[in-house]
């Protein structure tokens, strides 16, 4: 439970590589900022990233898993606030700043701003979407208690639930054409896979990542896939991998009206990661920002601090 009346600088929701670096250089700046995340572990999505990441030029080779473990030892160097297990349900205006509504919690916890860095969620199978086989309603789309893993043998987004599954001598069908869909097709193959198709409405993946993929097993165009029976254009298949992209965790700031692209991801100014609603700033995926990778996070985590610190010293000349 939160204790006492105190009002932080900073909210800080999402305790990803975005919002762990704003509340590491607001704590550094000499502000106080407070991070509550809705996992039992800090890290976001780098907790379920089971592979090497050479992207990262600061820790090359490192695994999503020991991204995390450093981005919780910072939290915890610098002192901040943090609550785990701690999942938002609502934030609401109040004087002065936010009332931050959280699952276990009985009263809010109060901040004169706050930052948003719910990040993305894998997009999931829907009963509307033209690539389901008609028939199917909402709940059975949305069907069992792990979105990953909608159907037996249908696994949804990327992560460790890939990593952790068994492709030897299987028939495998990935629906998606970005860089996500094709480099796991290609894991699939690396990891003894009978046969792996790729079926996209159209390919956006790098050169570098499609290059690598046979041709002929690559099917652009329409398709109609049944998750029930793991079917792709009437082709049975042992186990069927799903890569529609990302959407944003934002629901529990529906109150607060936040503008928003088209695509439903938060707007923001590109030089301070301020929204729409004063005092509120959005991180990392969920705003879009920058192109997606743990070093753009971590500088929008800085663009933020900076800019609450110049918000709070204005107020204070």
């Amino acid at each position: 439970m939160y204790a006492g009346d105190e009002t932080f600088d900073a909210a800080i929701i999402g305790g990803g590589p975005a919002g762990v670096s704003c509340a590491v250089w607001m704590a550094r700046l000499g502000l106080r900022p407070v991070l509550l995340e809705a996992g039992h572990a800090i890290g976001g999505l780098c907790r379920s990233h089971a592979f090497a990441d050479h992207w990262n030029a600061s820790l090359p080779g490192a695994t999503g898993p020991q991204v995390a473990d450093n981005l919780a030892s910072s939290l915890a160097q610098a002192g901040v606030a943090t609550y785990l297990s701690c999942r938002v349900k609502m934030v609401s205006a109040s004087s002065g700043g936010f009332d931050i509504h959280a699952q276990g919690h009985r009263n809010p916890l109060r901040s004169r701003h706050l930052v948003l860095a719910t990040g993305v969620r894998a997009r999931p199978l829907e009963a509307s979407s033209p690539v389901v086989a008609a028939g199917l309603s909402a709940a059975d789309v949305r069907a069992g208690p792990d979105p990953a893993r909608p159907f037996p043998g249908v696994l949804v987004g990327p992560g460790s639930h890939v990593a952790a599954e068994s492709f030897a001598g299987k028939r495998v069908a990935v629906l998606g054409g970005g860089d996500n869909a094709f480099e796991n097709a290609l894991y699939a193959l690396e990891h003894g896979a009978l046969s792996v198709r790729v079926h996209a409405r159209s390919v956006r993946a790098q050169h570098q990542f499609v290059s690598r993929f046979p041709a002929r097993d690559v099917i652009v165009g329409p398709y109609e896939a049944d998750p029930l029976s793991r079917r792709v254009d009437g082709v049975a298949y042992d186990l069927v991998l799903v890569f529609y992209g990302w959407e944003p965790c934002i629901g529990c700031v529906d109150a607060l009206g936040l503008r928003r692209s088209e695509s439903g991801f938060i707007t923001t100014d590109m030089t301070t990661a301020e929204t729409s609603f004063p005092g509120v700033y959005a991180i990392g995926e969920v705003a879009q920002r920058l192109h997606p990778c743990v070093v753009t996070a971590l500088a929008d985590g800085v663009t933020a601090a900076k800019a609450i610190q110049a918000r709070m010293e204005a107020r204070q000349a």
